[in-house]
């Protein structure tokens, strides 16, 4: 066996094999998942953590779901370390915010524990979304839930597989609650078969390099990450700002951001009451919406790890939407976190110019469109999360058509994979060339894109924000656009939507998802005219509205 070593080289190659251990652990689950919800849009997240559940590394995936895994494993360490039930080969789940799970019920965090001999080192974990875990409605999402239990099945951090063996009933409980059964088992074990592979790297690396070196270059890591994060702390500028914002619903919601040299503390306790139906986030899903944020701002091209964390300080009050109190509903979860992300990045992007542009259309806007496929007569579900328009930074325009904030590094699931698994047509995909956005340097474009329903009886059911409250723009730029659906009927009516649930779509409806425009940067008046003939040449903004907007005359 190798020596214990502490020198800086072998630490280094510890922590890039952790990080390489993570994407092996992601391209498994990738690849032998069933939903094409996380084999195309990639809607989940893989990573490592210590023996004591702090965040080793960064992992792959969406960057909101990475800073989940650590927290389930810190709940599963309190619940079965005394007496010690956390053996070999063993496996857990979690899915309930008010038991580890962190964001709803239908995302299932896996977790495996990592031994070395006898010794517990490391956790290897996963999350994903899953198309359905039972609940009121098809999905597992209802727009008028008013409590978890009307969302589907709560698993409170349980074990499902001792030693290496699937623990009698626990998979039957899961797959019956689900009304796509077989989808949900096979990404199951997609995820199982992730933190194996991972489990089986990390024993390999510390037999390697000996327990005590494989120790020590995660705790020298998560110093280096400390240590980053607050040497760009000292950069930002420091004091205290805040903001109040209104909200599609009516509701205000407050930050406080508070900068020294030593900490970053964002206090949210000044805001509304829990919501009495699934707006609300969990405490802890609230601090990953911060962690984000925060990272941005520090040095967001070096690896996360707990130590990169540190510094910041998250305050909430239990029993209001940051900080959902049980059993609240929580399935909407993503549009409050986001939220709160975006109005930390308000309220200091007038402060720090080179760090943060314009809002962007900043929601997920999460799209669930299901029924029984024509085809085989069997359950479908689509759920899509939907790109849209980036703001305006100084110098430069915004992103089109990218995923928004927190969600991070997702795709949209192509068109030929959607019709072939689901019961429908996408007719079109486009840029959104709907007014908004416009600057000197104007925002980023949404999406338009086309769902035609081919069975009568289907469902649609849908959470958007800044569908009211647009985009906010900077220094005299325009607002960016709305989120919003448009169901299309068949006779020629419309209906619009941004937050609804179980809406009867039937055959030649279709359904228009529509996304925002960022927020624009500096009076639109400024804007080059070379730059506005070649939107106005690429059909991006109209003559008229160029003449209006620019004065600019072709």
């Amino acid at each position: 066996m190798t020596t214990a070593t502490h020198d800086p080289i072998t630490l280094e190659i510890i922590q890039n094999s952790l990080q390489a251990t993570a994407d092996e652990m992601f391209a498994a689950m990738r690849k032998t998942a069933m939903s094409s919800i996380i084999y195309e849009v990639l809607d989940m997240g893989t990573g490592i953590t210590d023996a004591k559940g702090q965040l080793a590394s960064s992992g792959a995936g969406i960057p909101g779901f990475i800073g989940v895994l650590d927290k389930s494993v810190k709940v599963l360490l309190e619940k079965f370390s005394k007496p010690c039930q956390i053996e070999p080969g063993d496996v857990f789940i979690t899915n309930d915010p008010y038991y580890g799970g962190v964001t709803h019920l239908n995302d299932l965090v896996v977790c495996m524990p990592v031994f070395a001999g006898d010794r517990l080192i490391a956790w290897t974990a996963n999350i994903a979304h899953n198309s359905d875990v039972g609940g009121k409605s098809p999905g597992s999402l209802s727009a008028d839930a008013t409590e978890i239990f009307q969302e589907g099945l709560r698993l409170p951090a349980i074990k499902m597989i001792s030693r290496g063996e699937a623990i009698p009933g626990i998979f039957d409980i899961i797959t019956v609650n689900s009304r796509m059964p077989d989808f949900l088992e096979g990404d199951l074990w997609a995820a199982i078969a992730s933190v194996r592979i991972g489990a089986k790297r990390l024993a390999e690396l510390a037999e390697k390099y000996t327990i005590e070196t494989f120790e020590a270059a995660m705790v020298s890591f998560m110093d280096h990450g400390e240590k980053i994060a607050l040497a760009e702390l000292a950069k930002l500028p420091h004091g205290t700002f805040e903001l109040s914002e209104e909200q599609d619903d009516g509701r205000i919601f407050n930050v406080k951001v508070t900068i020294s040299d030593s900490e970053f503390v964002i206090d949210l306790r000044d805001n509304p009451d829990q919501d009495a139906g699934p707006s609300n986030a969990g405490h802890d899903d609230t601090l990953v919406s911060m962690q984000v944020i925060f990272k941005a701002l520090t040095d967001p091209t070096s690896p996360a790890n707990e130590g990169s964390f540190r510094p910041l300080k998250v305050l909430t009050r239990e029993g209001s939407c940051f900080h959902a109190k049980e059993p609240a509903a929580v399935g909407f979860y993503y549009e409050i976190g986001i939220r709160g992300y975006d109005l930390v990045w308000r309220c200091l992007a007038p402060h720090m110019p080179d760090k943060l542009p314009a809002g962007h259309f900043s929601s997920i806007a999460g799209t669930f469109i299901g029924g029984i496929h024509p085809d085989t007569g069997r359950q479908y579900t689509i759920i899509e999360p939907q790109i849209g328009g980036w703001g305006a930074s100084a110098g430069r325009d915004g992103n089109s058509a990218i995923f928004s904030g927190v969600h991070g590094e997702t795709y949209n699931c192509p068109a030929e994979i959607s019709e072939a698994r689901n019961g429908l047509f996408v007719d079109r995909m486009e840029l959104n060339t709907d007014p908004g956005g416009e600057g000197k340097w104007s925002g980023g474009q949404g999406i338009r894109l086309d769902y035609r329903i081919r069975r009568d009886d289907s469902f649609l059911t849908l959470g958007y924000t800044r569908s009211r409250i647009l985009p906010w723009s900077l220094d005299g730029g325009n607002e960016g656009s709305a989120n919003y659906a448009l169901v299309m009927r068949k006779d020629g009516s419309s209906e619009r939507y941004a937050f609804a649930s179980g809406i009867r779509v039937d055959k030649d409806d279709v359904i228009r998802v529509i996304t925002g425009a960022g927020g624009g940067i500096g009076n639109p008046k400024e804007r080059d005219k070379a730059k506005v003939a070649e939107d106005v040449r690429n059909g991006l903004i109209s003559a008229e509205r160029a003449a209006e907007v620019y004065g600019y005359r072709a």
